[in-house]
């Protein structure tokens, strides 16, 4: 009877020649599990392979795409299928942000330096997101995890074991906080961490604003109220958000009509009526509802005007996964688990070896 050791991935793989399912087929003599091919009828013994920490770093590097697949086989002169081996390894097998908080302390759980609390989403396609919560003063990524959208319970989720970490090293909460606005992630970040104050992102204000108020309109409502949002950048003094409220305010009493105009339906129609100018209504209401939110940083200097710590982040990790296009979903978070992980930089040695020697033990 034919025997033969071939590498697995704590998993039954196919035969490696026929390609069909393997049975179990008792034990060797040492105890090693030994399985049958159910057409050839050849027998295989499984050996798992050893992982090392040149691996490690191998995939490391493929992960901050220092290297592409590619390379590391012509490196180490190994085949594609073997080097899936090594890698599949840690895909299965990613460290979460706890685990990372404890091998890796973040800056704030060592001081108490007053930093500013960041919050988005990474979506991937529309199979789901990977909410990353950030310490953008420092720019360190404190905790991350894969959910099927932003709702309540999934940030809820999150910032209950973020501040389980926070108190449990230094009890140094957020003295502010910037996000793109939506109605979770503010209910959560006051739930959690009070009343801290709350900047929302300007660039996501001005990204909304240039869609709902095309530069090419031919109304000259449109371009001006484009043009007053568009100052949102350069406000930097109380002195010129007085001008800014004043000029919103005069382009309120021009075209306030323009924000009541109605189209009525036609007869059987499921609505008997609509905003005729229902883009011009939602871009006046973007630059007027919780207005105060809009320049938080003006009078708390540590709180920045836009979330662009934690939007190169996810621009960084969207450049990343799609240098690797085609690889599962399950391969895809723990990607992302992994980049987040190492911040982006796979080069600080005595970080991958404390990253390592827990994974080793753990996993290994």
């Amino acid at each position: 009877m034919h025997e033969k050791n071939i590498h697995f991935l704590d998993k039954i793989i196919g035969c490696r020649h026929s390609r069909n399912r393997l049975v179990k087929f008792g034990k060797t003599s040492s105890g090693r599990k030994r399985f049958r091919c159910t057409v050839c009828g050849k027998t295989f013994v499984f050996k798992k392979y050893r992982v090392k920490f040149s691996d490690f770093v191998a995939f490391t590097q493929y992960v901050t795409s220092m290297v592409n697949r590619k390379k590391i086989i012509t490196d180490q002169n190994i085949t594609r299928p073997t080097l899936n081996t090594k890698f599949n390894l840690f895909f299965d097998h990613p460290l979460t942000a706890e685990e990372v908080w404890k091998i890796l302390p973040p800056t704030i759980s060592k001081k108490a330096d007053p930093w500013v609390y960041g919050v988005d989403g990474k979506w991937l396609k529309r199979q789901g997101v990977i909410i990353i919560h950030r310490d953008v003063t420092h720019g360190e990524n404190l905790f991350w995890s894969f959910h099927k959208s932003e709702s309540y319970e999934a940030l809820n989720n999150d910032l209950d074991k973020l501040s389980s970490l926070i108190l449990s090293s230094s009890g140094n909460f957020p003295v502010g906080a910037i996000s793109d606005w939506k109605q979770a992630i503010i209910t959560s970040v006051a739930s959690h961490f009070g009343p801290i104050p709350h900047q929302r992102c300007l660039s996501h204000v001005l990204r909304l604003a240039r869609r709902l108020l095309p530069k090419n309109s031919p109304m000259p409502a449109t371009l001006g109220l484009r043009s007053i949002a568009l100052e949102l950048k350069s406000i930097s003094k109380l002195k010129e958000l007085r001008q800014w409220r004043k000029s919103l305010k005069s382009w309120h009493k021009q075209y306030e009509y323009l924000l009541k105009q109605k189209t009525l339906a036609e007869p059987g129609h499921k609505k008997k009526w609509w905003y005729t100018h229902s883009n011009l209504r939602r871009g006046y209401r973007l630059l007027t509802k919780d207005q105060p939110s809009l320049f938080v940083y003006l009078t708390n200097k540590l709180v920045p005007k836009s979330n662009n710590s934690l939007e190169g982040v996810n621009s960084h990790l969207d450049q990343k996964l799609g240098d690797h296009r085609g690889i599962r979903l399950n391969q895809q978070v723990s990607f992302a688990f992994w980049h987040l992980t190492l911040g982006g930089d796979a080069t600080d040695m005595s970080k991958l070896r404390k990253l390592w020697d827990y994974w080793k033990k753990k996993f290994g």
